[in-house]
C-alpha cells in the first residue's frame, strides 16, 4: 500500500504520518503546497522524512492558485453568504489536484488529508479526488473512530510526538486555529468559537497578521489604479504584474490600510453553523475594482442574469464542487460575459474603507449624452418613456379593476 499524504508539517500531519504507517504498514509520501501562504516550508522536506516518510514533495503552485482558482472566483463575483471571500475553499481543490497528480506519478493506491470530520476542507478534498480519480482509496484518520480514540485532544497528540520524537512546534496554550495563502487568512476555533468574543480589542489584535486595525491605518488617504483585461486585473498603479503580483501588490496595500476584515458565523456544509474570522486584502480592493469596470461594459440583463448566479457560484466553491460540471457551466456563462470587462479603476484606500473614484473603459456602455439631464440632444426621446410607463402598468390597471388593487 502506498499513500500520498497532504502534509503541512503542523500537528495533525505530523501524527498522521506515523499511524498511517503503523496502522497500514504503508510507505507514505508527503505533499506540501505552497499557495502563497508565507509559512516557513524550508525543511519540510527532512522533517516529513524524520517522521516516517519515503518521499517529500514541496511545490509551488502560487500562480496556478491565482490564475487558474482565485481569477474565475474574482470574474464571477464570488462571496459566499454575502460576505466570505472563499479564501481557503478555492485553494482546496488546487491541493488536491497537486495531490492526484502526485499519486499517478508515485503509482501510489491511496490518498490522505487531515481535515476534520466536522469542517468543509473534507469535502473540498474528497470531491476533489473523486471528480479526478475516482479509483483512489481515501483515508481520512478523523472520520475513524480508532483515531479519534487514539487521539481525543491535542495533548495525545502533543504527548504522542515527544514519545516517538516527532518534531512538532506546537503547545496547549495556542487559542485559535489559523491557515493562511495568497487570497487571505483565516482564523477560527478555540477562543474564537464564542461568537460574542471580540478579537478587535487592544489585548487581542495581536491575532491578524495582513492587516492594521482600521484605527491604526495611516490617517492620509491612498490612491491605486487598477487596469482590467476581460475581466482579470493585470496591472497595479501602470505596473504590469502576473495574477499573483497583483494579489501581492493588493494585499500590501489593503493590509496597511486595514482592509478586509470579516467576521462572521456561516453556515457549513455539512450543516452546523461556524464562526470565522477572516483578513482578505487584497481579495477584497480586487472584487470592488472588478466590479466598477463591470458597472461601465456590462449590458444590464447579462449584470443582472450573472448576478443571480452568484449565490450558487460560491456554494459550489464552498462545498467543493470545484471540479462539478456545474461549476464549469457557470464558468463559461461567466467567462462569456466577461468578453468587454476591460478597463481602469482608481479607488482610494482609507482606514478600512475601499471608495470608488473613478472608472473608465473603451468599452463603456455609458453615453453621456444620453444621461445627462442638461438638456444635451442625443437619440434619447424622453416622450417615449410616457408608452414605456404605460404599457409596463397596463397589468397594474387591469388588477385594480377587476379585483380592487393591492393592500395599501
Amino acid at each position: 500500500m502506498k499513500i500520498v499524504l497532504a502534509y503541512s508539517g503542523g500537528l495533525d500531519t505530523s501524527v498522521i504520518v506515523k499511524w498511517l504507517k503503523e496502522t497500514y504498514d504503508a510507505e507514505i509520501v508527503t505533499f506540501a503546497a505552497d499557495v502563497g501562504q508565507e509559512e516557513e516550508l524550508k525543511g519540510l522536506d527532512k522533517k516529513a522524512l524524520k517522521t516516517g516518510a519515503s518521499k517529500h514533495y514541496t511545490l509551488d503552485l502560487v500562480e496556478e492558485f491565482a490564475r487558474d482558482f482565485i481569477y474565475p472566483m474574482i470574474r464571477a463575483n464570488a462571496i459566499y453568504e454575502g460576505q466570505y471571500y472563499l479564501g481557503t475553499s478555492i485553494a482546496r481543490p488546487l491541493i488536491a489536484k497537486a495531490q492526484v497528480a502526485i499519486a499517478k506519478k508515485e503509482k501510489a493506491d491511496t490518498v490522505a488529508h487531515g481535515a476534520t470530520g466536522k469542517g468543509n476542507d473534507q469535502c473540498r478534498f474528497e470531491l476533489t479526488y473523486m471528480a479526478l480519480a475516482p479509483n483512489l482509496q481515501i483515508i481520512a484518520p478523523w472520520k475513524i473512530e480508532a483515531y479519534r480514540e487514539l487521539f481525543p485532544g491535542r495533548a495525545e497528540m502533543i504527548a504522542y510526538c515527544a514519545k516517538h520524537k516527532i518534531p512538532v512546534e506546537a503547545s496547549l496554550k495556542k487559542p485559535y486555529s489559523m491557515d493562511r495563502n495568497l487570497l487571505h487568512i483565516s482564523y477560527e476555533a478555540g477562543i474564537l468559537e464564542d461568537p460574542w468574543f471580540d478579537p478587535t480589542t487592544k489585548a487581542n489584535k495581536a491575532m491578524f497578521k495582513l492587516s492594521v486595525a482600521p484605527e491604526d491605518a495611516p490617517d492620509k488617504p491612498e490612491y491605486v489604479e487598477i487596469d482590467f483585461v476581460q475581466g482579470n486585473a493585470v496591472a497595479v498603479n501602470g505596473k504590469k504584474l502576473t495574477p499573483g503580483g497583483v494579489l501581492k501588490a493588493l494585499n500590501k496595500l489593503g493590509g496597511k490600510h486595514g482592509i478586509g476584515r470579516v467576521d462572521l458565523v456561516e453556515n457549513r456544509f455539512v450543516g452546523m453553523k461556524s464562526r470565522g474570522v477572516y483578513e482578505t486584502p487584497g481579495g477584497t480592493i480586487l472584487m470592488q475594482a472588478h466590479r466598477q469596470v463591470e458597472s461601465l461594459t456590462l449590458d444590464r440583463e447579462v449584470l443582472h442574469l450573472r448576478d443571480g448566479f452568484i449565490p450558487k457560484y460560491a456554494e459550489l466553491v464552498y462545498n467543493g464542487f470545484w471540479f462539478a460540471p456545474e461549476r464549469e457551466m457557470l464558468q463559461a456563462m461567466v467567462d462569456e460575459s466577461q468578453r468587454y470587462v476591460t478597463g481602469t479603476v482608481r479607488l482610494k484606500l482609507y482606514k478600512g474603507n475601499i471608495i470608488t473614484c473613478g472608472r473608465k473603459s473603451k468599452y463603456s456602455l455609458y453615453d453621456d449624452k444620453i444621461a445627462s439631464m442638461e438638456g444635451v440632444k442625443s437619440w434619447y426621446n424622453q416622450s417615449d418613456a410616457t408608452g414605456f410607463i404605460r404599457l409596463n402598468g397596463l397589468r397594474l390597471r387591469a388588477r385594480n379593476l377587476a379585483q380592487g388593487g393591492p393592500k395599501a
